[in-house]
């Protein structure tokens, strides 16, 4: 059987990962779910804490969802001898964040933001250098918390654009008729999950 750590997003407990986590099992990987406070500290304190975590838990497949999957990158690009598998991104804003930037400008919106909210500003882990095989999943259901003050432009998931998911030396990414939040809910987004890890490659039509 084989490990994979779980980190998930903005503003959740690790909790929300578990339907994925569930899914995952079910196709015969170990599920360890990585919790955080998202919005508490800086990116580099979760990835030295996610480092930790890891090197408990040993060689390990990853999957981040939102935010989880910056730190991840930031926890494997810090830590280049640290043991890895695959890699998936879920809904992953890499390239900066038009809906944190646009939620930033409102009363109280750096507030809710917290720590995270220089992240997405700009992108900090869009290039990916290391030999594991890096998979990107990216929705296209615009419906979710970033449409709140508007429709946001172009392909999006309802809270990342579907341009801002790009990292340069991916193996693969796929767009997936789902919104940013049912990615972890959604069994097709698990089924392509569990191909990537096993076989590092989607079972859906790259697009």
């Amino acid at each position: 059987m084989q490990d994979v750590i779980l980190a998930h997003g903005l503003w959740v407990p690790g909790l929300v990962m578990q339907p994925l986590a569930a899914r995952l099992e079910h196709a015969g990987f170990c599920c360890h779910n990585f919790s955080y406070m998202g919005a508490g500290r800086p990116l580099a304190a979760h990835a030295e804490r996610l480092a930790s975590f890891a090197e408990g838990v040993g060689p390990a497949h990853f999957v981040g969802h939102s935010l989880g999957g910056l730190v991840i990158l930031e926890a494997l690009q810090r830590r280049p001898q640290l043991a890895a598998g695959r890699v998936v991104l879920l809904g992953t804003p890499v390239n900066g964040c038009y809906s944190g930037r646009r939620l930033a400008r409102y009363p109280g919106g750096s507030w809710f933001l917290g720590a995270s909210a220089e992240l997405w500003r700009e992108g900090r882990c869009a290039r990916w250098s290391r030999p594991e095989a890096l998979g990107v999943v990216a929705g296209t259901l615009p419906l979710g918390l970033g449409r709140l003050f508007g429709a946001l432009p172009g392909v999006n998931d309802g809270v990342v654009r579907l341009e801002e998911t790009a990292v340069e030396g991916m193996a693969e990414r796929i767009s997936l008729p789902v919104a940013h939040s049912a990615m972890l809910l959604s069994s097709r987004v698990a089924q392509n999950v569990a191909s990537f890890l096993a076989e590092g490659r989607f079972s859906a039509t790259a697009h």
